[in-house]
């Protein structure tokens, strides 16, 4: 009977995009707000399941700035990250995890071409934050345009003693300007 209550207490944590956003080839690109700079993300990740109480980390997939704007200088970026609160059910019967109990490290450059200066918003798990707010995740402080670097973010959610089980949907974006 132990082992059945703490089944029923199991939570699947599965991370999406918005319909609209989601691209054919499963990722999603969101162009950003500087012209010549784009951003590449995971459209969809199922982040597994964790017990009530507990915590689950897993890395989010590959987040890649793509900046072709050649020689234009300035030519630095910030990409950001934040997230809505996981849901599970609907109407009345919905209930939630905080996006204060989802924290975020960027971790290293783990590909980039083309050189420049660039600076993750956090290297280790020691500099976590969490997603309530918007956050920066990558920047790019120097260099010229026609380069990449990809990062792979980790996610860590908090998962309160008292939810309910459920499969619950929240939203990660990050942006870049």
């Amino acid at each position: 009977m132990r082992l059945l209550a703490a089944l029923l207490g199991a939570i699947l944590i599965l991370v999406t995009a918005s319909p609209v956003d989601a691209a054919p080839s499963g990722r999603t690109v969101r162009l950003a707000r500087t012209v010549g700079v784009d951003i590449t993300v995971p459209a969809s990740v199922n982040l597994g399941s964790g017990f009530t109480g507990g915590t689950l980390t897993r890395q989010l997939g590959t987040v890649e700035v793509r900046d072709s704007r050649g020689q234009v200088n300035p030519n630095v970026w910030v990409a950001t990250v934040a997230a809505t609160v996981f849901v599970t059910g609907a109407g009345g019967a919905q209930r939630t995890i905080a996006n204060d109990r989802v924290s975020y490290w960027s971790g290293p450059v783990t590909r980039s071409t083309g050189g420049g200066t660039l600076v993750p918003g956090q290297p280790t798990s020691a500099q976590a934050v969490t997603l309530n707010v918007v956050r920066e995740a990558f920047r790019k402080t120097a260099g010229n345009g026609n380069n990449t670097v990809a990062w792979v973010p980790t996610i860590r959610i908090a998962i309160p003693a008292g939810v309910v089980g459920g499969t619950y949907r929240g939203t990660i974006t990050h942006s870049v300007t």
